[in-house]
């Protein structure tokens, strides 16, 4: 497999795990699966479908197996990392370079693979729409210019701005964060493009 250059680079800017991210990353190299960077970090792809990702924290590196679900994990190596949210993906931590057993890893790693090649997946469930509050609908009536530049938002962020509004439980609140969203939303911008 070609290597990826964002891949060097980010394993060069973690001096603390350079070395067992090095490791993870030959295992990972070692198969078919195609390296690439999403969301910051390294992700190992089968037919353009994410089969894991490999990241450094303070306390530990990591393998994110994004259908984890479905791996037997005999070993008990795996964890939900956020019970209740969390359907599909699954970790393995390790918090040291003697604790990443390579021919154990590669078995792990060639079963997601072949889950993968298999089909087998959890899907994002479907979000339920959320109701835009009466002061943005009021808004949206009343002023043509914020209606036309708000319709001309991407979904997106449209989506964003209902939720912002609609998660202001007062009044006072929404009010007060409708008078902020108005000049963002008339300049065509995100309610989190700042931070993009």
């Amino acid at each position: 497999m070609e290597k990826n250059k964002t891949v060097e680079e980010f394993i060069s800017k973690k001096s603390e795990w350079k070395l067992e991210l090095e490791k993870l990353r030959t295992i990972m190299l070692s198969t078919e699966m195609k390296e690439a960077v999403k969301w910051g970090i390294p992700v190992y792809t089968i037919n353009e479908k994410n089969v894991l990702g490999i990241g450094a924290f303070k306390s530990y590196v990591g393998i994110w197996f994004y259908q984890g679900v479905f791996l037997k994990d005999k070993q008990k190596k795996l964890i939900n990392a956020q019970e209740g949210k969390t359907k599909g993906m699954r970790q393995w931590r390790f918090n040291a370079i003697g604790e990443i057993d390579e021919k154990l890893v590669l078995q792990y790693v060639q079963e997601a693979v072949q889950n993968q090649k298999e089909g087998k997946e959890i899907k994002p469930e479907k979000t339920k729409s959320i109701e835009i509050s009466s002061e943005l609908e009021s808004e949206l009536v009343s002023n043509t210019s914020f209606k036309q530049s708000f319709e001309q938002l991407t979904p997106f962020k449209q989506k964003e701005y209902i939720e912002y509004m609609a998660a202001a439980k007062r009044e006072a609140t929404r009010l007060s964060r409708l008078e902020k969203i108005i000049p963002m939303v008339l300049e065509g911008a995100g309610l989190n493009d700042k931070y993009r």
